[in-house]
Formats: structure tokens, C-alpha cells, sequence
């Protein structure tokens, strides 16, 4: 019962424990759902980095066989399934693997599995194919469609997301029940290696091992380049020039990824979207000009980061006529404010082809991740609450607020719906392969080399049950989706009359929408039954 224990651990000063137990409880649910706003205040620079890391290409020189002259072109390093896989997917779960990584850490010379990493990352899965789903479906404008436009691809990444769970559940329960072997823990994270494999096997159309499906044609460049017409005004800062919007959201039409463009050929005017996420707005006189955030110095865009970093206002919430809806947005961003002050240390994204912007990204990933493992257990101790309930309800939703934040993105602005569904699909492949898979590699190793054993796991019984209830559920959620392409031809997005018309320029991006499928209550459900 709350209260009839006294905790004796702490966040910061000891002087936390004279506290109750319930308003210690409080403070450190305030503290876990404030991490979780620091998740989603990084997912901005992380995307930036990863749009710089994708859209790299390299020189390649070939020789006309015929004239037996060079032909010089731009090849893309990266290719786009192994980009959804790797960088997108990876990238988003990486709070998740981050926090069961560290609970892994803090148990090695134990010979049970630590509780907190196993059910992050089932109750995350639970979150992924569910809320995240329902969230794609209705965040295209009314009436516009998205489909996936390579089948085979998604079928492989459903496949062994699927072979994921069910692997998990032979672990537990068939092949060595309540037991993982140093074995079994090395097979889990090298189906991640073949899961890349086989999805880029598919991507490429392998003979024998691919399936043999057609794809409908995908955009040219996963992350279109950015040339902006954008309206410069001088300041006072060192001869600094700031960009200025000249089209309003109302008219572009948005179909990549990252970029916000307009497809009108006519004229095309395009939008420079700031090293962080609002635009400045200045005075003085006007002047129109062609340019790339490239072409400015490193530390007047590192200046401008900090800028951004401390503004709660911007162009667009200024034209607001809703007081209520301009208060709660300066609200918001005072939230942000902290965070993105912090973050604004990650050198600009142009570095390096953003590999290092990338990299730091994570690194802070790593330590929200952290600060989350430690609150967790506090709210245990001073609650008496089992770690594995918090990690599979709390814990789950919150880490995963990247994943809903990319796939949320990938939606709106990209043609088809392959990196939007991709992600929620390999995501879940990445939690069990990546998340789960590394941590027992950890502790199974440690435990076989100090003590001969393998790993024990403690509640591996309710770990089956969430997993079947999972798999299950899942069936039904995939069902929606193949329905809703036999029905309307695409995955995403749809007539008007099938949801509500979404107006959401006026909201922080990373708010969802308040009118959701139905889908979205299988979330809650499972996780009740999880917990039985």
C-alpha cells in the first residue's frame, strides 16, 4: 500500500525521503511525463540529422561501353528499406533499447532478468501497432489517399516483425522455459541482421528468395533537396540574416518526409524550414533571394539554434485569432523551452552529412532514457507498484512518443505510406531482435562466464500472456489495414466521411489529433488483459 513503507532512495538530495510518500509520487510522475517531453522535444533535431544522413549521395564515374567516354552521376548512398530499417526504425526505438540497455547493466551479477527493459518494449510493441496506427490512418488531409507502394517489402517486415513475438514466446515457454541461454539471447539479435537482409533482398528482387509482387513507382528522393525562396530581413546580429515564411501552410501540398514544399510546377515557391523547428521573424528592409542554410557560417547557425531555442512565439501563432489557442501555445513552448535550450548544444545538422548531429541526438536519447530508469524505480519504491506494471503501461506509451512523432511525420508529408507503416512494423521487429535481444546478450554472457548459468527470468509467465494477447490483437489491427486497401486502395488517409476533417496547423506537431479510430482503444484493453 502507498505510504506504509518509507523509500529511503532518492533523485537528487537526500532530504527527498522527510517527504510523503504521495507527494514524492507525484513529483517524480511530474518528472517522468517532463523526460517524456524532452523525448519528443529531440525527435525534432533527430529528424533533421537523419534527413541530412539519408539524403547524402556519392559521385560515381562509369564508362560508355559505346563512346568509351566517363558519364558521371549521383547515386544515393543509402537505400530506402534498409533507411525505413535502420535509421528510422532504429532511430526511434532507441529510447527504448537505451532504457532496457540500462536495466540490463544495473543487473549484471544477477541471475534473474531485470523486468523493467521486457516490459517497456511489449507494452511499446502494444503502442506502436495500435494508437500509432489509428494515428496515420487520419492525419492525411480529407479525402487524400496513401498506399504502400512496395507490398513485398511490408509483407517481409510483418513477417518477422510477427516471427519476432513468436520467437520470444518459443524462448520462454517451448524451447527453454523460463530460462535464456547465451544461445538463444545471440539467435535473437542476429535475426536483426537477417531481417536487413531479407528485406533488402526483397527491395532489390533477389531471385528464389523474394517475393515475386510489383511495386507502383516511389518518389525519386526519399528527402527531396531543399532550395528555398525565402524573404530576408537584416538585423542587428552581426550581419546575421533570418528567414521569413512566404507561403502559408494552407497552400503547400506536402509530400515528403522532412521537407515542405509545393508540387506546383507553375510556381513553385518553397519554404526553408529553420535548423529548429519555428521561423524568425524580423525587421528592417525586405529583399527576396535564392539560398541554402548550407551556405551560412556553422556558428551563426549554431547561434541561431539558441535564438530558437528561448523564442515562445512565432509568425504563425501570432496570427492566431484564438487567444486560448495562442496562450496554450506560448504555454507549450515554455514547456519546450528548457529542453530545447539543452538540445540546442547538438552542433547544426549540416556537419558531417548530420552523422554527427545523428549521433548526439541519441546520446541525449541515452540519457533521458536514464533519468526515466532511475524515476521508475522510485515511483516503485514509494508506491509499492511493480516496476513490469509501470514499464508496460507508463513507460510503454511514453518512450514510444518518437515512434508516434516519425510515423506521424512520415504520414503528412511523404507520397506513400511505406515509412509511415515501416516504421510502426520495424519497430516492434527492433524492440525484440535490438532491445530485448542486447540486454539478455548482456546478462547471459556475464552469467555464463561468473556462475556457468543461464539468464532466469522471474515473470516469464505474464510476459507469454502479453505476448499472446499481442499477437492476437495484432491480426485484427494488420486486418484494418488490408481492408481499407481492398476497399479504398490505400492504407492511409481517405474520404472525408470516413473521419473527421483534421485542422491542425494551429497545434504543436507533435500534439495528435483529438478524433480517433476506434483502433486506438485496442491499446488500453491489451494492456489490461497484459496484466492480469
Amino acid at each position: 500500500m502507498l505510504g506504509d513503507e518509507k523509500c529511503d532512495s532518492y533523485l537528487l538530495f537526500y532530504g527527498e525521503t522527510a517527504l510523503g510518500n504521495g507527494l514524492r509520487a507525484f513529483l517524480y510522475f511530474l518528472g517522468l511525463a517532463y523526460c517524456f517531453i524532452g523525448l519528443s522535444a529531440i525527435t525534432a533535431r533527430f529528424f533533421r540529422s537523419m534527413e541530412n544522413v539519408v539524403k547524402h549521395s556519392r559521385t560515381v564515374v562509369e564508362i560508355d561501353p559505346y563512346t568509351n567516354s566517363e558519364i558521371i552521376k549521383q547515386e544515393k548512398v543509402w537505400n530506402y528499406t534498409i533507411a525505413d530499417i535502420t535509421l528510422l526504425a532504429f532511430g526511434t526505438s532507441f529510447p527504448q533499447i537505451s532504457l532496457a540497455t540500462i536495466d540490463a547493466i544495473q543487473n549484471i551479477g544477477n541471475l534473474y532478468a531485470g523486468g523493467l527493459g521486457p516490459g517497456t518494449l511489449v507494452g511499446s510493441a502494444a503502442f506502436d501497432l495500435f494508437p500509432i496506427h489509428a494515428v496515420c490512418v487520419v492525419v492525411p488531409k480529407a479525402g487524400e489517399l496513401k498506399k504502400i507502394s512496395d507490398i513485398g517489402v511490408w509483407l517481409v517486415e510483418l513477417f518477422w516483425s510477427f516471427w519476432a513475438y513468436a520467437w520470444l514466446y518459443i524462448i520462454l515457454e517451448v524451447w527453454t522455459p523460463n530460462v535464456v541461454t547465451l544461445w538463444e539471447a545471440l539467435l535473437t539479435v542476429l535475426m536483426y541482421g537477417l531481417l536487413l537482409a531479407h528485406a533488402y533482398a526483397q527491395d532489390k528482387r533477389w531471385p528464389y528468395i523474394s517475393l515475386p509482387l510489383s511495386r507502383s513507382e516511389r518518389p525519386e528522393d526519399w528527402v527531396p533537396a531543399e532550395v528555398a525562396s525565402v524573404e530576408y530581413k537584416d538585423n542587428a546580429y552581426d550581419g546575421y540574416s533570418q528567414i521569413h515564411t512566404v507561403e502559408d501552410d494552407e497552400n503547400k501540398e506536402i509530400v515528403d518526409i522532412f521537407s515542405i514544399h509545393s508540387e506546383n510546377q507553375e510556381d513553385s515557391i518553397y519554404q526553408k524550414v529553420s535548423p529548429v523547428e519555428d521561423l524568425v521573424e524580423t525587421s528592417n528592409r525586405p529583399f527576396k533571394k535564392e539560398t541554402d542554410s548550407e551556405d551560412l557560417p556553422l556558428l551563426q547557425l549554431w547561434k541561431t539554434q539558441f535564438m530558437d531555442a528561448i523564442k515562445l512565439e512565432n509568425p504563425e501563432s501570432r496570427k492566431l485569432n484564438n487567444i486560448y489557442l495562442r496562450l496554450a501555445r506560448i504555454f507549450w513552448q515554455s514547456l519546450l523551452a528548457p529542453w530545447r535550450l539543452l538540445f540546442a548544444f547538438v552542433p547544426p545538422y549540416h556537419i558531417a552529412h548530420g552523422w554527427i548531429a545523428f549521433i548526439c541526438s541519441l546520446i541525449f536519447i541515452s540519457g533521458i532514457s536514464y533519468i526515466v530508469t532511475k524515476l521508475t524505480d522510485l515511483i516503485s519504491c514509494v508506491t509499492g507498484i511493480d516496476s513490469y506494471v509501470i514499464a508496460f503501461t507508463a513507460l510503454a506509451a511514453g518512450t514510444s512518443w518518437p515512434d508516434l512523432v516519425a510515423s506521424k511525420i512520415a504520414a503528412e508529408r511523404q507520397i506513400t505510406a511505406d515509412s509511415a507503416i515501416a516504421n510502426i512494423t520495424c519497430s516492434n521487429s527492433v524492440n525484440i531482435y535490438v532491445g530485448i535481444g542486447v540486454p539478455w546478450l548482456i546478462d547471459t554472457v556475464y552469467n555464463f562466464i561468473a556462475y556457468g548459468e543461464p539468464l532466469k527470468i522471474e515473470n516469464a509467465g505474464g510476459l507469454s500472456f502479453s505476448l499472446l494477447v499481442f499477437f492476437s490483437t495484432s491480426v485484427g489491427c494488420i486486418s484494418v489495414l488490408v481492408v481499407r486497401r481492398l476497399i479504398l486502395g490505400a492504407e492511409l488517409g481517405g474520404p472525408s466521411q470516413w473521419r473527421k476533417p483534421r485542422n491542425m496547423s494551429s497545434l504543436p506537431s507533435i500534439l495528435i489529433p483529438s478524433s480517433l479510430p476506434k483502433l486506438f482503444t485496442i491499446f488500453p484493453v491489451m494492456q489490461v488483459l497484459g496484466l492480469l
